[in-house]
Protein backbone atom coordinates (compact mmCIF):
# COMPACT_ATOMS: atom_id res chain seq x y z
CA UNK A 1 0.00 0.00 0.00
CA UNK A 2 1.10 3.33 -0.72
CA UNK A 3 1.60 6.37 1.89
CA UNK A 4 -0.66 8.83 2.09
CA UNK A 5 0.59 12.19 0.47
CA UNK A 6 1.10 14.42 3.29
CA UNK A 7 0.27 18.19 2.17
CA UNK A 8 3.94 19.16 2.73
CA UNK A 9 5.34 16.55 0.48
CA UNK A 10 2.45 17.62 -1.76
CA UNK A 11 3.71 21.47 -1.76
CA UNK A 12 7.07 20.15 -2.03
CA UNK A 13 5.98 17.97 -5.03
CA UNK A 14 4.30 21.27 -6.70
CA UNK A 15 7.47 23.90 -6.34
CA UNK A 16 8.94 22.08 -9.19
CA UNK A 17 6.23 22.94 -11.50
CA UNK A 18 6.66 20.46 -14.53
CA UNK A 19 8.54 17.95 -12.53
CA UNK A 20 11.12 15.40 -13.98
CA UNK A 21 11.21 14.77 -17.16
CA UNK A 22 9.75 11.59 -16.63
CA UNK A 23 7.17 12.57 -14.50
CA UNK A 24 4.93 15.38 -14.74
CA UNK A 25 2.74 16.21 -11.56
CA UNK A 26 0.36 18.75 -11.88
CA UNK A 27 -1.00 20.49 -8.21
CA UNK A 28 -4.72 21.74 -8.23
CA UNK A 29 -5.53 24.65 -5.55
CA UNK A 30 -9.02 23.02 -4.93
CA UNK A 31 -11.25 25.42 -2.70
CA UNK A 32 -12.84 23.34 -0.16
CA UNK A 33 -12.86 19.53 0.31
CA UNK A 34 -15.47 16.94 -1.20
CA UNK A 35 -18.35 15.52 0.90
CA UNK A 36 -17.46 12.33 -0.37
CA UNK A 37 -16.09 10.54 -3.62
CA UNK A 38 -19.52 9.01 -4.58
CA UNK A 39 -20.77 11.11 -7.33
CA UNK A 40 -24.05 10.07 -6.67
CA UNK A 41 -24.70 10.61 -3.04
CA UNK A 42 -23.71 14.39 -3.49
CA UNK A 43 -24.88 17.82 -5.85
CA UNK A 44 -21.78 20.40 -4.73
CA UNK A 45 -19.24 20.89 -7.42
CA UNK A 46 -16.30 20.39 -5.14
CA UNK A 47 -17.64 16.56 -4.67
CA UNK A 48 -18.17 16.25 -8.87
CA UNK A 49 -14.40 17.64 -9.28
CA UNK A 50 -13.09 15.49 -6.56
CA UNK A 51 -14.59 12.56 -8.07
CA UNK A 52 -16.70 12.19 -11.35
CA UNK A 53 -14.22 14.33 -13.69
CA UNK A 54 -10.96 12.15 -12.09
CA UNK A 55 -11.81 8.89 -11.39
CA UNK A 56 -15.54 7.77 -13.43
CA UNK A 57 -16.76 8.30 -16.93
CA UNK A 58 -20.50 8.41 -17.93
CA UNK A 59 -22.05 6.65 -20.57
CA UNK A 60 -22.36 10.39 -22.51
CA UNK A 61 -19.75 12.86 -21.59
CA UNK A 62 -19.75 16.95 -22.44
CA UNK A 63 -17.82 17.98 -25.57
CA UNK A 64 -14.55 19.68 -23.15
CA UNK A 65 -15.79 23.82 -22.81
CA UNK A 66 -19.37 23.03 -24.38
CA UNK A 67 -22.69 21.46 -23.30
CA UNK A 68 -22.97 19.33 -25.77
CA UNK A 69 -22.56 15.50 -25.46
CA UNK A 70 -20.51 12.96 -27.06
CA UNK A 71 -20.06 9.32 -26.59
CA UNK A 72 -18.75 8.43 -23.65
CA UNK A 73 -18.90 4.91 -22.25
CA UNK A 74 -21.56 4.56 -24.91
CA UNK A 75 -20.01 4.23 -28.27
CA UNK A 76 -23.80 4.44 -29.83
CA UNK A 77 -27.74 4.58 -28.83
CA UNK A 78 -30.73 4.48 -30.57
CA UNK A 79 -34.00 5.71 -29.47
CA UNK A 80 -37.16 4.52 -30.00
CA UNK A 81 -40.30 6.32 -32.50
CA UNK A 82 -42.40 6.63 -29.31
CA UNK A 83 -39.27 8.95 -27.39
CA UNK A 84 -39.80 6.09 -24.25
CA UNK A 85 -36.57 3.80 -25.02
CA UNK A 86 -33.09 4.57 -25.13
CA UNK A 87 -30.89 1.80 -26.52
CA UNK A 88 -26.78 2.06 -25.54
CA UNK A 89 -24.27 0.22 -27.12
CA UNK A 90 -21.08 -0.14 -24.63
CA UNK A 91 -17.89 0.68 -25.74
CA UNK A 92 -15.61 -2.47 -26.10
CA UNK A 93 -12.72 -3.13 -24.23
CA UNK A 94 -12.86 -0.19 -21.31
CA UNK A 95 -10.33 -1.01 -18.63
CA UNK A 96 -11.46 -0.28 -14.61
CA UNK A 97 -8.30 0.84 -12.74
CA UNK A 98 -6.22 -1.25 -10.73
CA UNK A 99 -5.20 0.19 -7.34
CA UNK A 100 -3.58 -0.52 -4.65
CA UNK A 101 -6.79 -1.71 -3.09
CA UNK A 102 -8.46 -3.32 -5.90
CA UNK A 103 -7.73 -5.38 -8.75
CA UNK A 104 -10.49 -5.74 -11.92
CA UNK A 105 -10.71 -9.47 -13.68
CA UNK A 106 -12.80 -8.02 -16.28
CA UNK A 107 -13.48 -4.83 -18.62
CA UNK A 108 -16.37 -2.55 -18.47
CA UNK A 109 -20.06 -4.09 -18.88
CA UNK A 110 -23.84 -4.02 -18.68
CA UNK A 111 -23.34 -5.11 -15.28
CA UNK A 112 -21.53 -2.05 -13.96
CA UNK A 113 -24.53 0.13 -15.63
CA UNK A 114 -27.24 -1.44 -14.57
CA UNK A 115 -25.91 -1.45 -10.60
CA UNK A 116 -24.77 2.32 -11.25
CA UNK A 117 -28.74 2.77 -12.01
CA UNK A 118 -30.57 0.78 -9.65
CA UNK A 119 -28.61 1.06 -6.60
CA UNK A 120 -30.20 4.47 -6.44
CA UNK A 121 -33.72 3.94 -8.32
CA UNK A 122 -34.79 0.97 -6.43
CA UNK A 123 -35.52 1.34 -2.62
CA UNK A 124 -34.74 -2.15 -1.56
CA UNK A 125 -31.92 -2.76 -3.59
CA UNK A 126 -28.72 -3.44 -1.43
CA UNK A 127 -26.53 -0.19 -2.11
CA UNK A 128 -29.87 1.90 -1.50
CA UNK A 129 -28.73 2.81 1.92
CA UNK A 130 -25.15 1.80 2.25
CA UNK A 131 -24.18 5.16 3.49
CA UNK A 132 -26.42 6.19 6.56
CA UNK A 133 -29.22 8.94 4.96
CA UNK A 134 -28.47 8.38 1.46
CA UNK A 135 -30.85 10.55 -0.10
CA UNK A 136 -29.46 9.79 -3.83
CA UNK A 137 -30.46 14.06 -4.41
CA UNK A 138 -29.89 14.17 -7.51
CA UNK A 139 -31.41 11.16 -9.09
CA UNK A 140 -34.53 11.93 -7.20
CA UNK A 141 -34.71 15.50 -7.61
CA UNK A 142 -34.78 15.57 -11.31
CA UNK A 143 -37.34 13.02 -11.04
CA UNK A 144 -35.84 9.47 -12.06
CA UNK A 145 -37.38 7.00 -10.07
CA UNK A 146 -40.91 8.41 -11.50
CA UNK A 147 -39.48 8.37 -14.95
CA UNK A 148 -37.24 4.82 -15.70
CA UNK A 149 -40.09 2.50 -15.51
CA UNK A 150 -36.69 -0.21 -15.81
CA UNK A 151 -33.44 -0.71 -17.21
CA UNK A 152 -32.77 -4.07 -19.01
CA UNK A 153 -29.62 -5.71 -19.87
CA UNK A 154 -30.14 -7.06 -23.66
CA UNK A 155 -26.41 -8.73 -23.71
CA UNK A 156 -23.39 -7.49 -22.25
CA UNK A 157 -22.49 -4.48 -23.92
CA UNK A 158 -26.01 -3.54 -24.36
CA UNK A 159 -28.01 -1.54 -22.05
CA UNK A 160 -32.01 -0.25 -22.73
CA UNK A 161 -33.64 2.21 -20.55
CA UNK A 162 -37.28 2.09 -20.61
CA UNK A 163 -39.09 5.04 -19.59
CA UNK A 164 -42.65 6.00 -18.38
CA UNK A 165 -42.91 9.20 -20.61
CA UNK A 166 -40.80 10.97 -23.12
CA UNK A 167 -37.87 12.75 -21.34
CA UNK A 168 -36.12 16.06 -23.76
CA UNK A 169 -33.25 16.17 -21.88
CA UNK A 170 -32.42 12.36 -21.14
CA UNK A 171 -29.59 12.13 -22.53
CA UNK A 172 -27.79 15.53 -21.46
CA UNK A 173 -28.80 14.17 -17.82
CA UNK A 174 -27.15 10.68 -18.24
CA UNK A 175 -23.79 12.79 -18.95
CA UNK A 176 -24.60 14.13 -15.42
CA UNK A 177 -22.06 13.31 -12.70
CA UNK A 178 -24.77 11.18 -10.55
CA UNK A 179 -24.78 9.18 -13.37
CA UNK A 180 -21.34 8.02 -13.18
CA UNK A 181 -20.73 4.34 -13.99
CA UNK A 182 -19.64 2.41 -10.65
CA UNK A 183 -17.83 -1.05 -10.73
CA UNK A 184 -19.78 -3.72 -9.75
CA UNK A 185 -16.99 -5.73 -9.47
CA UNK A 186 -15.64 -3.72 -6.67
CA UNK A 187 -19.32 -3.03 -5.31
CA UNK A 188 -19.65 -6.85 -4.65
CA UNK A 189 -16.14 -7.54 -3.43
CA UNK A 190 -16.53 -4.17 -0.78
CA UNK A 191 -20.12 -6.00 -0.06
CA UNK A 192 -18.69 -9.54 0.55
CA UNK A 193 -16.10 -8.15 3.09
CA UNK A 194 -19.02 -6.13 5.00
CA UNK A 195 -16.86 -2.88 3.56
CA UNK A 196 -19.43 -1.20 1.77
CA UNK A 197 -18.98 2.21 2.95
CA UNK A 198 -15.82 1.90 1.05
CA UNK A 199 -16.89 2.55 -1.58
CA UNK A 200 -17.54 6.08 -0.92
CA UNK A 201 -13.69 6.43 0.42
CA UNK A 202 -11.53 4.77 -2.20
CA UNK A 203 -13.22 5.37 -5.50
CA UNK A 204 -12.39 3.30 -8.53
CA UNK A 205 -13.85 3.92 -11.83
CA UNK A 206 -12.80 4.21 -15.79
CA UNK A 207 -12.22 7.81 -15.39
CA UNK A 208 -8.53 9.11 -16.62
CA UNK A 209 -6.75 9.59 -13.10
CA UNK A 210 -7.36 6.46 -10.24
CA UNK A 211 -7.37 7.62 -6.66
CA UNK A 212 -4.18 7.20 -4.42
CA UNK A 213 -5.09 8.44 -1.26
CA UNK A 214 -7.01 11.58 0.15
CA UNK A 215 -5.55 13.22 3.87
CA UNK A 216 -8.56 14.94 5.21
CA UNK A 217 -9.19 18.78 4.54
CA UNK A 218 -5.52 18.80 3.17
CA UNK A 219 -5.15 17.30 -0.24
CA UNK A 220 -5.77 14.25 -2.52
CA UNK A 221 -3.55 12.27 -4.99
CA UNK A 222 -4.38 10.71 -7.99
CA UNK A 223 -2.00 8.89 -10.78
CA UNK A 224 -2.78 8.72 -14.55
CA UNK A 225 -4.81 5.38 -15.49
CA UNK A 226 -2.30 4.02 -17.61
CA UNK A 227 -5.14 1.61 -19.38
CA UNK A 228 -7.78 4.45 -19.89
CA UNK A 229 -9.54 4.06 -22.96
CA UNK A 230 -9.15 7.74 -23.91
CA UNK A 231 -5.55 7.22 -23.65
CA UNK A 232 -2.87 7.38 -21.05
CA UNK A 233 -2.94 11.38 -19.10
CA UNK A 234 0.12 13.45 -20.25
CA UNK A 235 0.80 14.28 -16.40
CA UNK A 236 1.62 11.40 -14.70
CA UNK A 237 0.26 12.82 -10.92
CA UNK A 238 -2.64 14.88 -10.00
CA UNK A 239 -2.74 16.70 -6.95
CA UNK A 240 -5.63 18.53 -5.30
CA UNK A 241 -4.13 20.99 -2.56
CA UNK A 242 -6.99 22.17 -0.33
CA UNK A 243 -7.10 25.55 0.15
CA UNK A 244 -9.96 27.32 1.18
CA UNK A 245 -9.04 30.57 1.15
CA UNK A 246 -8.89 32.85 -2.17
CA UNK A 247 -6.07 34.89 -1.60
CA UNK A 248 -3.76 31.88 -0.12
CA UNK A 249 -4.67 29.67 -2.94
CA UNK A 250 -3.48 33.46 -5.61
CA UNK A 251 -0.07 33.26 -3.20
CA UNK A 252 0.53 29.51 -3.71
CA UNK A 253 -0.22 30.14 -7.46
CA UNK A 254 1.91 33.15 -7.81
CA UNK A 255 4.58 30.94 -5.57
CA UNK A 256 4.72 28.17 -8.44
CA UNK A 257 3.15 25.96 -5.22
CA UNK A 258 -0.05 25.21 -8.06
CA UNK A 259 -0.85 25.44 -11.51
CA UNK A 260 -4.16 26.66 -11.70
CA UNK A 261 -6.66 27.57 -8.94
CA UNK A 262 -10.57 28.53 -9.15
CA UNK A 263 -12.73 31.25 -7.73
CA UNK A 264 -10.13 34.31 -7.56
CA UNK A 265 -11.11 37.29 -4.99
CA UNK A 266 -12.61 39.71 -7.68
CA UNK A 267 -10.12 42.67 -6.35
CA UNK A 268 -7.07 40.24 -7.53
CA UNK A 269 -8.33 39.91 -11.09
CA UNK A 270 -6.41 42.41 -12.66
CA UNK A 271 -2.94 42.17 -10.84
CA UNK A 272 -3.08 38.67 -12.34
CA UNK A 273 -3.77 39.61 -15.91
CA UNK A 274 -1.00 41.78 -15.48
CA UNK A 275 1.99 38.81 -14.50
CA UNK A 276 3.81 37.77 -17.51
CA UNK A 277 3.78 34.17 -15.26
CA UNK A 278 0.24 33.39 -15.34
CA UNK A 279 -2.82 33.46 -17.96
CA UNK A 280 -6.36 34.14 -17.12
CA UNK A 281 -9.31 32.60 -18.51
CA UNK A 282 -12.92 34.28 -18.33
CA UNK A 283 -16.28 33.74 -20.12
CA UNK A 284 -19.90 34.23 -18.51
CA UNK A 285 -20.72 31.70 -16.12
CA UNK A 286 -23.94 29.17 -16.32
CA UNK A 287 -24.91 30.50 -13.28
CA UNK A 288 -27.05 32.06 -10.35
CA UNK A 289 -26.43 32.84 -6.52
CA UNK A 290 -29.82 33.35 -4.53
CA UNK A 291 -31.64 33.23 -0.87
CA UNK A 292 -33.78 30.53 -0.38
CA UNK A 293 -36.51 31.19 1.93
CA UNK A 294 -37.97 28.05 3.21
CA UNK A 295 -41.31 28.78 1.94
CA UNK A 296 -43.15 26.27 4.88
CA UNK A 297 -42.66 28.15 7.34
CA UNK A 298 -44.12 31.59 9.27
CA UNK A 299 -44.16 34.55 8.34
CA UNK A 300 -42.08 33.16 4.92
CA UNK A 301 -45.19 31.12 4.11
CA UNK A 302 -46.92 33.97 2.53
CA UNK A 303 -45.59 35.80 -0.40
CA UNK A 304 -46.08 39.58 0.81
CA UNK A 305 -43.63 39.07 3.12
CA UNK A 306 -40.87 36.99 0.60
CA UNK A 307 -41.71 40.02 -1.74
CA UNK A 308 -41.11 42.53 0.56
CA UNK A 309 -37.77 41.10 1.93
CA UNK A 310 -36.47 40.81 -1.89
CA UNK A 311 -37.62 44.63 -2.46
CA UNK A 312 -34.72 45.50 0.44
CA UNK A 313 -31.89 43.90 -0.96
CA UNK A 314 -29.10 46.10 -2.67
CA UNK A 315 -28.50 43.71 -5.27
CA UNK A 316 -26.11 46.12 -6.95
CA UNK A 317 -24.47 46.87 -3.63
CA UNK A 318 -23.67 43.12 -3.62
CA UNK A 319 -22.10 43.19 -7.02
CA UNK A 320 -20.25 45.51 -6.70
CA UNK A 321 -18.78 44.60 -3.12
CA UNK A 322 -18.51 41.34 -3.59
CA UNK A 323 -17.19 40.64 -7.59
CA UNK A 324 -16.20 44.20 -7.88
CA UNK A 325 -18.75 44.62 -10.85
CA UNK A 326 -17.40 41.27 -12.46
CA UNK A 327 -21.16 39.81 -12.22
CA UNK A 328 -25.14 41.43 -13.04
CA UNK A 329 -27.80 41.03 -10.69
CA UNK A 330 -30.24 38.42 -11.49
CA UNK A 331 -34.30 38.56 -11.88
CA UNK A 332 -34.86 34.93 -13.02
CA UNK A 333 -33.60 31.53 -11.72
CA UNK A 334 -31.78 30.72 -14.91
CA UNK A 335 -28.98 32.82 -15.90
CA UNK A 336 -29.57 35.27 -18.74
CA UNK A 337 -27.19 33.30 -21.44
CA UNK A 338 -29.70 29.89 -21.42
CA UNK A 339 -32.05 29.34 -23.90
CA UNK A 340 -35.74 29.96 -22.51
CA UNK A 341 -34.73 33.20 -20.60
CA UNK A 342 -37.44 35.50 -19.79
CA UNK A 343 -36.01 38.98 -21.04
CA UNK A 344 -39.66 40.40 -20.61
CA UNK A 345 -39.82 39.85 -16.86
CA UNK A 346 -39.51 42.95 -14.87
CA UNK A 347 -36.92 42.32 -11.29
CA UNK A 348 -38.20 43.25 -8.42
CA UNK A 349 -37.50 47.31 -8.05
CA UNK A 350 -34.98 47.75 -4.49
CA UNK A 351 -37.05 50.11 -2.64
CA UNK A 352 -36.56 49.94 1.21
CA UNK A 353 -39.94 52.14 2.03
CA UNK A 354 -42.06 50.07 0.24
CA UNK A 355 -41.06 46.65 1.73
CA UNK A 356 -41.28 48.10 5.30
CA UNK A 357 -44.87 49.03 4.15
CA UNK A 358 -45.74 45.85 2.99
CA UNK A 359 -44.40 44.06 5.55
CA UNK A 360 -46.62 46.07 8.06
CA UNK A 361 -49.40 45.30 5.83
CA UNK A 362 -48.94 41.87 6.15
CA UNK A 363 -48.96 41.91 9.59
CA UNK A 364 -45.45 40.93 10.56
CA UNK A 365 -43.32 43.36 12.89
CA UNK A 366 -39.94 42.57 15.08
CA UNK A 367 -39.33 39.85 12.64
CA UNK A 368 -35.84 38.12 13.39
CA UNK A 369 -34.40 35.55 11.18
CA UNK A 370 -31.09 33.85 10.19
CA UNK A 371 -29.52 34.35 7.06
CA UNK A 372 -27.43 31.40 6.31
CA UNK A 373 -23.61 32.26 4.49
CA UNK A 374 -21.80 29.77 2.77
CA UNK A 375 -18.12 28.63 4.03
CA UNK A 376 -16.60 28.64 1.02
CA UNK A 377 -16.22 30.30 -2.19
CA UNK A 378 -18.24 29.56 -5.31
CA UNK A 379 -18.36 30.88 -8.86
CA UNK A 380 -21.75 32.27 -7.99
CA UNK A 381 -20.95 33.87 -4.68
CA UNK A 382 -17.07 34.41 -4.17
CA UNK A 383 -17.76 35.93 -0.42
CA UNK A 384 -20.82 34.43 0.72
CA UNK A 385 -19.99 36.29 4.59
CA UNK A 386 -19.61 39.74 2.88
CA UNK A 387 -23.05 39.15 1.22
CA UNK A 388 -24.60 38.08 3.79
CA UNK A 389 -23.59 40.93 6.00
CA UNK A 390 -25.03 43.35 3.25
CA UNK A 391 -28.14 41.69 3.11
CA UNK A 392 -28.13 41.81 7.14
CA UNK A 393 -27.69 45.49 6.86
CA UNK A 394 -30.63 46.16 4.53
CA UNK A 395 -32.76 44.26 6.53
CA UNK A 396 -32.38 45.84 9.28
CA UNK A 397 -33.25 49.03 7.60
CA UNK A 398 -36.79 47.38 7.28
CA UNK A 399 -36.70 46.56 10.90
CA UNK A 400 -35.43 42.73 10.80
CA UNK A 401 -33.18 41.38 12.67
CA UNK A 402 -30.84 38.99 11.34
CA UNK A 403 -28.54 36.34 13.00
CA UNK A 404 -26.43 34.78 10.06
CA UNK A 405 -25.27 30.92 10.39
CA UNK A 406 -22.73 28.90 9.02
CA UNK A 407 -21.55 25.59 9.18
CA UNK A 408 -18.59 23.73 7.55
CA UNK A 409 -19.11 23.15 3.47
CA UNK A 410 -20.78 19.30 3.56
CA UNK A 411 -22.81 20.15 6.75
CA UNK A 412 -24.23 23.40 5.32
CA UNK A 413 -25.37 20.97 2.29
CA UNK A 414 -26.72 19.11 4.56
CA UNK A 415 -28.51 20.97 7.11
CA UNK A 416 -29.41 23.63 4.38
CA UNK A 417 -32.05 20.94 3.12
CA UNK A 418 -34.21 19.79 5.82
CA UNK A 419 -37.51 20.40 5.78
CA UNK A 420 -38.03 22.13 8.76
CA UNK A 421 -34.89 24.16 8.18
CA UNK A 422 -35.03 28.16 9.87
CA UNK A 423 -34.07 31.03 8.13
CA UNK A 424 -33.24 31.71 4.58
CA UNK A 425 -30.34 30.11 2.84
CA UNK A 426 -27.37 31.34 0.36
CA UNK A 427 -26.42 28.97 -2.10
CA UNK A 428 -26.25 29.17 -5.72
CA UNK A 429 -25.75 26.29 -9.05
CA UNK A 430 -23.69 26.30 -12.00
CA UNK A 431 -25.94 24.28 -14.89
CA UNK A 432 -24.93 20.64 -15.24
CA UNK A 433 -26.30 20.09 -18.37
CA UNK A 434 -27.34 23.89 -20.26
CA UNK A 435 -30.73 22.31 -20.18
CA UNK A 436 -33.45 25.53 -18.18
CA UNK A 437 -34.65 21.82 -16.94
CA UNK A 438 -31.74 21.42 -14.63
CA UNK A 439 -32.33 24.69 -12.55
CA UNK A 440 -36.00 24.62 -13.04
CA UNK A 441 -37.32 21.23 -12.22
CA UNK A 442 -33.93 20.45 -10.44
CA UNK A 443 -34.02 22.98 -8.18
CA UNK A 444 -37.57 24.29 -7.79
CA UNK A 445 -39.43 21.92 -8.92
CA UNK A 446 -41.89 19.54 -6.28
CA UNK A 447 -39.36 16.38 -6.92
CA UNK A 448 -36.65 18.28 -5.30
CA UNK A 449 -38.27 19.75 -1.66
CA UNK A 450 -36.09 18.20 0.85
CA UNK A 451 -32.89 18.44 -1.40
CA UNK A 452 -31.87 20.58 -3.98
CA UNK A 453 -35.04 22.17 -3.67
CA UNK A 454 -34.02 24.50 -0.91
CA UNK A 455 -37.33 27.03 -0.46
CA UNK A 456 -39.08 23.86 -0.11
CA UNK A 457 -41.24 25.47 -2.84
CA UNK A 458 -44.17 22.88 -4.42
CA UNK A 459 -46.01 25.14 -6.93
CA UNK A 460 -48.36 23.03 -8.47
CA UNK A 461 -48.80 25.62 -11.37
CA UNK A 462 -44.85 26.18 -12.17
CA UNK A 463 -44.77 22.10 -11.46
CA UNK A 464 -46.49 21.23 -14.11
CA UNK A 465 -45.46 23.80 -16.87
CA UNK A 466 -41.87 22.27 -15.96
CA UNK A 467 -42.98 18.65 -16.29
CA UNK A 468 -45.04 19.76 -19.71
CA UNK A 469 -41.40 21.50 -20.71
CA UNK A 470 -39.33 18.13 -20.22
CA UNK A 471 -41.82 16.02 -21.94
CA UNK A 472 -41.98 18.34 -25.31
CA UNK A 473 -39.84 17.48 -27.77
CA UNK A 474 -40.23 20.70 -29.74
CA UNK A 475 -37.60 23.65 -28.11
CA UNK A 476 -40.15 26.17 -28.84
CA UNK A 477 -42.73 24.71 -27.44
CA UNK A 478 -40.17 24.10 -24.31
CA UNK A 479 -39.11 27.83 -24.39
CA UNK A 480 -42.69 28.82 -24.09
CA UNK A 481 -43.93 26.70 -21.22
CA UNK A 482 -40.52 27.94 -18.83
CA UNK A 483 -41.34 31.93 -20.04
CA UNK A 484 -44.25 31.13 -18.53
CA UNK A 485 -42.64 29.04 -15.27
CA UNK A 486 -40.29 31.86 -14.81
CA UNK A 487 -43.36 34.40 -14.87
CA UNK A 488 -44.97 32.31 -11.93
CA UNK A 489 -41.72 31.72 -9.92
CA UNK A 490 -41.05 35.56 -10.11
CA UNK A 491 -44.96 36.13 -8.93
CA UNK A 492 -44.18 33.62 -6.17
CA UNK A 493 -40.84 34.60 -5.03
CA UNK A 494 -39.82 31.66 -3.39
CA UNK A 495 -36.00 33.20 -3.52
CA UNK A 496 -34.69 36.32 -3.58
CA UNK A 497 -31.88 35.94 -7.06
CA UNK A 498 -28.91 37.51 -6.29
CA UNK A 499 -26.57 37.71 -9.35
CA UNK A 500 -25.21 36.07 -12.21
CA UNK A 501 -21.47 35.95 -12.28
CA UNK A 502 -18.90 36.00 -14.83
CA UNK A 503 -16.72 32.90 -14.19
CA UNK A 504 -12.20 33.06 -13.81
CA UNK A 505 -9.74 31.04 -14.03
CA UNK A 506 -6.88 31.44 -13.12
CA UNK A 507 -3.16 29.27 -13.79
CA UNK A 508 0.28 29.35 -14.58
CA UNK A 509 1.77 30.06 -18.15
CA UNK A 510 2.79 26.24 -18.70
CA UNK A 511 -0.35 24.82 -18.36
CA UNK A 512 -2.17 23.94 -21.95
CA UNK A 513 -4.88 21.78 -22.59
CA UNK A 514 -7.44 22.87 -20.09
CA UNK A 515 -10.74 23.73 -20.85
CA UNK A 516 -13.01 25.88 -19.34
CA UNK A 517 -16.50 24.50 -18.54
CA UNK A 518 -19.41 26.71 -18.96
CA UNK A 519 -20.79 23.49 -16.58
CA UNK A 520 -18.48 24.81 -13.99
CA UNK A 521 -16.66 22.01 -13.74
CA UNK A 522 -13.10 21.20 -13.14
CA UNK A 523 -11.13 18.47 -15.24
CA UNK A 524 -7.95 18.07 -16.02
CA UNK A 525 -8.43 15.20 -18.94
CA UNK A 526 -6.02 16.26 -21.54
CA UNK A 527 -4.04 18.45 -19.54
CA UNK A 528 -0.16 18.78 -19.84
CA UNK A 529 2.43 21.14 -19.08
CA UNK A 530 5.12 22.68 -21.57
CA UNK A 531 7.58 24.73 -20.67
Amino acid sequence: MKKKLTLAAALTAATVLSGAASAKTFVYCSEGSPEGFDPGLYTAGTTFDAAAHTVYNRLLEFKPGTTETEPGLAESWEISDDGLEYTFKLRPGVKFQTTDFFTPTRDLNADDVIFSFERQLKADHPWHQYVAGAAWEYFNGMGFPDLIESIEKVDDMTVRFKLKQKEAPFLANVAMPFASIVSKEYADKLEADGQMQTLNQQPLGTGPFEFVAYQTDAVIRYRAHDDYWGGKQKIDDLVFAITTDASVRYQKLKAGECHLMPFPNAADVAEMKADPNLKVMEQEGLNVAYLAYNTTQEPFDKVEVRKALNMAINKEAIVDAVFQGQATPAKNPIPPTMWSYNEAIEDDAYDPEAAKKMLEEAGVSNLSMKVWAMPVARPYMLNARRAAELIQSDFEKIGVKVEIVTYEWAEYLDRSKAKDRDGAVMLGWTGDNGDPDNFLHTLLGCDAVGGNNRAQWCNEEFNDLVLKAKAATDQAERTKLYEQAQEVFKREAPWATLDHSLSVVPMRKEVEGFHQSPLGDFAFEGVDLVE
